[in-house]
């Protein structure tokens, strides 16, 4: 088995961490965003977090007209492979259950999950199945140490 993803480091990116990169374009997601865009580095998703990032461009408060949200889906496509997450005990329950799903994946995948979302940052610590979770400027370093 030949997977291109297993040649270069995966991570799971929470909504949040997507939208800075693919949307308001925080330079605190800068060396994220680089290393994707230059093919370093993959984002994995399933079908629950891409359809996430889909219906949370749609809201009013981006103010996105269809092909800016049709852009913005497909920038983020082309740096992401799919997953079915798979099946894995032991995860922390996070107190959002929207956010679940980003943590199931990388537990599933064992790989680090990226986010800013005070919930999932709590679970840092906890015992269970997590591989670990980065705050985006923690991904960046760990990214540097990787080059």
């Amino acid at each position: 088995m030949n997977e291109p993803w297993l040649n270069r480091p995966l991570v799971v990116l929470d909504t949040n961490v997507v939208l800075d990169l693919f949307h308001f374009q925080d330079p605190l997601v800068r060396a994220l965003r680089s290393a994707l865009d230059a093919g370093r580095l993959r984002a994995a998703v399933s079908e629950a977090t891409f359809d996430e990032w889909q219906r949370v461009l749609t809201y009013r408060y981006f103010g996105l007209t269809p092909a800016q949200q049709h852009q913005r889906v497909a920038q983020y496509r082309e740096c992401c492979d799919c997953f079915v997450p798979p099946a894995v005990s032991g995860v922390p329950k996070c107190r959002d259950p929207d956010d679940q799903k980003f943590l199931d994946l990388a537990a599933g995948l064992q790989r680090p999950l990226v986010s800013k979302d005070r919930a999932v940052l709590r679970l840092k610590r906890r015992p269970g199945r997590l591989p670990c979770i980065f705050t985006p400027a923690e991904a960046a370093r760990w990214l540097a140490g990787l080059a």
